[in-house]
């Protein structure tokens, strides 16, 4: 799936039992460029020590999404459902899905599940901190058609859509297994990455719930049919049953669409994870323009969720690659592959299952890892430097 162009020294010792931090690398070489042209590129050093290890024997489960608010705390849920037997022996248990840690990474409050006048997830996925504190998650279940918001501290506030009730990707009520969102807080409007039943993004109205707009891939209508003669499985995908060809021309339609995040300039980057592939909006669902990452990633996808770096053009973009076990930098310009970050592992610093990524305001990213990954990590920003030579084939 990768290939090396040039190696660098790595700074910094990176494995198990290691005290201090390790440094990442990213690469060197940019699509298109000419030989022995190089770019810097964000660097970062892993700290293996957030978060603190959590209170009352609490373990996570398979941690599927992110957030980082307003004062730098950090936000993450978890799905309980997929501790196993034996993992929660003797005292321990499954913490709250939804945990927020201080910059430092002390745990400072907890929340979430089943309650009253909400229909929580099936399963859980995707969680959003809005700029007025609001927290957002979505839902990944077969029947989940709904998007939750609460108060930081659980108080439950509004549900789009409800389970069970999703007609496709044109349905202005419902959604089918809205995997991420985020929301544009000039405008108080709610788009959600709808996900993996449906194949679109669909707008809301913060507030109320009110549908706004919907659009599929390229900006048209989204049309469930392709799947269906397309040999896909009707309705709900899963990653191993995309119908996805390296082979094949773009697929016309989104397959899952996994994430949506809104850059400072107003462009609406799209990760349709496993059509391996970013697209670029206007807000009013105008297509832009789109790349492919790891193109020959088949089964999960290559691009599950965007980060922003934080300079003020955010010149760059974080990819997660949960099947290829890395982090891609990304040129949010021209979309060119310039540098990756880690490698598959359960030590530190490498990746089980990259899910979700989110950047606090010192340019420091969070990484949760789902599968048996289980964890959530922190890496910091050390600066613009060279890269570790490699980029996807």
């Amino acid at each position: 799936m990768r290939r090396v162009f040039n190696r660098f020294v790595v700074a910094g010792l990176l494995s198990l039992g290691c005290v201090g931090f390790g440094l990442w690398h990213a690469t060197q070489a940019v699509t298109a460029a000419p030989q022995g042209v190089s770019i810097q590129v964000p660097t970062f050093g892993v700290d293996p020590f957030w978060p603190k290890p959590l209170p009352n024997h609490w373990i996570v489960g398979s941690v599927i999404g992110v957030a980082v608010d307003a004062k730098d705390h950090v936000w993450i849920i978890h799905r309980p459902k997929t501790l196993q037997k034996n993992e929660l022996r003797a005292s321990w248990k499954s913490a709250p899905p939804v945990l927020e840690f201080d910059p430092a990474g002390n745990l400072v409050s907890w929340w979430g599940g089943p309650g009253v006048g909400y229909e929580w997830p099936a399963s859980e996925h995707g969680l959003y901190v809005d700029a007025k504190g609001s927290v957002w998650t979505g839902s990944s279940g077969g029947k989940d058609a709904q998007v939750l918001k609460f108060t930081r501290d659980g108080k439950f506030v509004l549900q789009i859509g409800h389970q069970g009730r999703n007609l496709g990707s044109n349905d202005t009520e419902n959604m089918g297994s809205p995997a991420n969102m985020t929301v544009d807080a000039d405008a108080n409007e709610l788009y959600v990455a709808d996900g993996y039943g449906n194949h679109r993004i669909v707008v809301f109205d913060a507030t109320t719930g009110a549908y706004k707009r919907h659009w599929g891939a390229y900006g048209k209508k989204p049309d469930d049919s392709f799947f269906k003669s397309a040999n896909d499985r009707g309705g709900m995908q899963t990653e191993e049953s995309s119908g996805y060809s390296p082979n094949d021309p773009p697929a016309p339609q989104f397959r899952i669409t996994h994430a949506v995040r809104i850059a400072k300039d107003g462009l609406v980057y799209v990760c349709d994870r496993t059509n391996d592939r970013i697209q670029v909006f206007h807000k009013d669902g105008t297509f832009v323009k789109e790349a492919f990452i790891a193109k020959k990633t088949q089964g999960s996808g290559s691009v599950w969720d965007i980060g922003f770096s934080n300079d003020p053009g955010q010149r760059f973009l974080f990819v997660p690659d949960g099947t290829n076990e890395t982090i891609w930098i990304v040129l949010r310009d021209t979309l060119a592959v310039v540098g990756s970050i880690g490698g598959a592992g359960h030590g530190t610093g490498q990746f089980y299952g990259p899910h979700s990524l989110a950047v606090d305001t010192k340019g420091n990213f969070y990484i949760t890892e789902t599968y048996e990954g289980k964890r959530v990590q922190k890496f910091l920003y050390k600066g613009l430097g060279p890269s570790n030579g490699v980029l996807p084939e």
